[in-house]
């Protein structure tokens, strides 16, 4: 029954990735006063199997100075990872409970690194090294202040286990920490390399970075898992900053309000600049949320305090 459920996750997951692609084609075309996908179907509903099957019906084409093996495999790798991060969805029954799922999220999510570290050697491109470098020094700047922030809320409820956030579902944690909240996103725009922290793919100077080689059904994976990628960050922020109930249909809602938000940065935001993420990640996002941590220990402390009093 766990393997069926996973499945059956992964299946709806694929599914809504593409759906995601269509609802961010309409916002963007929308916001940019001009027609979306319209004629795939009715109001372009059918565009992302066409889009699909365009992609990975596309002739395959491979660098001659690339290293064959790993080139073909990492897609398929970074897929892996943002799939597997699914694991820990909240299912109302049958549900695979991680007592360690925090540390499993940060593990696995670091692990996306990795990807673009091989993606950007193997392709042997000057362009796709760039990309990838800019990645893993973009990563070490904002991921210790999302381990932060992440580990402030699992200490005030006394657990690793996301499933415990159901129990707190009736306190947001975006109203006992708003600003947090703010970095909290940042920190996800970047993980996910979406504007305006897309550095790592910036088709300005880079030419798309470290997938500059990739075209076809190699280019669709390392978009599939992007994207799923992103619809499992708005997951955990929903689950965290503004109510945890992942049994009621408001937690659906949602989700998909903040992968419009996503959305919403991109039409609104340009890029940032290179260094200036670094300097903010570095002076500013870690001296915040190290703050934030000692608030919220000593909140806990506090508590302890009390109880045995």
């Amino acid at each position: 029954m766990y393997l069926l459920t996973s499945l059956i996750l992964l299946i709806m997951v694929l599914v809504s990735v593409g759906f995601f692609t269509l609802l961010e084609r309409k916002v963007l075309s929308y916001m940019q006063l001009r027609k979306g996908p319209n004629k795939v179907g009715y109001l372009g509903i059918l565009q992302p199997f066409s889009d699909g099957a365009k992609l990975f019906t596309k002739e395959q084409f491979f660098p001659m100075n690339s290293n064959m093996l790993l080139y073909i495999f990492c897609p398929f790798l970074s897929l892996l990872q943002s799939l597997f991060l699914w694991v820990m969805f909240p299912y109302f029954f049958n549900n695979l409970n991680l007592n360690f799922g925090l540390l499993f999220f940060l593990c696995c999510s670091t692990l996306g690194v990795y990807g673009l570290i091989i993606c950007g050697w193997s392709s042997n491109s000057m362009y796709s090294m760039l990309g990838c470098i800019r990645s893993v020094s973009q990563a070490i700047s904002y991921e210790i202040s999302l381990s932060l922030i992440l580990l402030g809320y699992f200490i005030i409820i006394d657990s690793y286990n996301f499933i415990e956030m159901y129990f707190y579902s009736n306190l947001w944690f975006i109203f006992l920490s708003f600003p947090l909240f703010f970095v909290w996103i940042s920190c996800c725009l970047a993980e996910t390399n979406r504007t305006p922290f897309d550095f790592s793919e910036g088709e300005s100077e880079l030419v798309s970075g470290f997938n500059v080689e990739y075209g076809s059904g190699g280019f669709a994976l390392l978009f599939i898992s992007e994207y799923s990628s992103i619809i499992f960050m708005s997951m955990i922020s929903s689950l965290i900053f503004i109510g945890g109930d992942f049994i009621s249909f408001t937690f659906f809602l949602k989700i998909i309000l903040l992968c419009y938000s996503f959305i919403w940065i991109r039409c609104s935001l340009p890029r940032y600049r290179y260094d200036k993420l670094m300097y903010m990640a570095w002076k500013c996002y870690l001296p915040l949320s190290i703050n934030y941590f000692l608030f919220f220990v000593l909140l806990k402390m506090i508590n302890f305090y009390h109880f045995f009093l």
